[in-house]
């Protein structure tokens, strides 16, 4: 497909050092690296990459409390469901914080936000949809980077706590 290029895991090839690749460099996740232009869209994220939407993760910052985060893995046409959410913390009043903030919690930009090689390692958790998935997309630290990896795997490397915290975005 044009605009993609992929690479298996191991060493980064020069250019794709991001914190993400770098922390996932020594691990035993089996991943692929996948590079297109800057999408400007979930949509368009997932179709140059050459899959569904539902299979793209994006990572969205929550804060729990002044200094307190959570990374929610949230599918392409998909979006929290604040209740849900609240409920599964056990907790009244979630936020988001600003792009600054985000950055400054993650070492990251938004569009680029991944769990892996974060600035500081939050808990994560993972709508319970991602379980039903094989392979899933997720950021690679740089916008138009993603990694490829199998679903079931991506939860265990993050020990991520598997919950349904999200709806589809067309419903209210």
């Amino acid at each position: 497909m044009p605009g993609k290029e992929e690479r298996e895991s191991g060493s980064p090839e020069p250019g794709l050092e991001t914190p993400a690749i770098h922390a996932l460099a020594g691990s035993d996740l089996s991943f692929k690296v996948v590079r297109t232009e800057k999408p400007r869209s979930a949509q368009e994220s997932a179709l140059l990459q050459g899959i569904e939407l539902g299979e793209l993760l994006r990572t969205i910052v929550v804060r729990r409390d002044a200094g307190d985060y959570v990374l929610v893995l949230v599918p392409g046409g998909r979006q929290i469901d604040w209740p849900k959410l609240r409920a599964h913390l056990g907790v009244s009043r979630l936020s988001l914080p600003d792009e600054r903030e985000a950055k400054e919690v993650t070492g990251y930009e938004r569009g680029a936000i991944t769990p892996f090689g974060s600035a500081r390692p939050w808990p994560v958790i993972a709508d319970a949809t991602v379980s039903k998935l094989n392979r899933v997309a997720i950021g690679g630290g740089a916008r138009g980077l993603n990694l490829h990896v199998g679903a079931a795997e991506l939860v265990a490397e993050l020990q991520a706590d598997v919950a349904d915290v999200t709806r589809p975005e067309n419903e209210r």
